[in-house]
C-alpha cells in the first residue's frame, strides 16, 4: 500500500536548512516508497505550496521547522510528526520511525519530537 504524505520545512533564515531538509526527505521517502509532496517555506517565500486536497489525502504530516509556519491549522486535523530542522538532519531516522508509528493512529494524533 502506497502512502501518501506532506511536509513543510522552514528554517530561520530560510535558506538552505529548508532545502536540505525538503531534499533529504524526498530520498527517505523514495527509500520507504512513500508519495511525498514537500511545501518549502523560505527566504523565497512559499514554494510548492500544499493544497487542500494535498492534505486531506496525507496519511501523515511532516513539520520540520524551527519556526511559526505560515498556515499552521492547515494541519490541525491530521496526523503530525513534528520535528525541529537541526535534529531531523543529525537523526532523520527518528522521524521515520515516528511517520511509521502514526499510520495506524486516529486522526489529530501529534508526536512531537525535540
Amino acid at each position: 500500500m502506497t502512502r501518501n504524505l506532506v511536509a513543510v520545512t522552514a528554517c530561520v533564515s530560510g535558506v538552505a536548512h529548508t532545502y536540505m531538509a525538503a531534499e533529504r526527505l524526498e530520498k527517505l521517502c523514495q527509500q520507504e516508497k512513500w508519495a511525498i509532496k514537500i511545501e518549502t517555506q523560505g527566504a523565497l517565500g512559499i514554494e510548492n505550496a500544499l493544497t487542500v486536497a494535498d492534505i486531506e489525502h496525507a496519511d501523515v504530516v511532516l513539520l520540520i521547522t524551527d519556526i511559526e509556519l505560515a498556515g499552521a491549522e492547515r494541519f490541525m486535523h491530521c496526523r503530525c510528526v513534528q520535528s525541529g530542522i537541526n535534529r531531523f538532519l543529525r537523526e532523520p531516522q527518528k522521524v521515520i520511525s515516528a511517520a511509521r508509528r502514526i499510520f495506524s493512529t486516529p486522526q489529530e494524533t501529534r508526536i512531537i519530537l525535540d
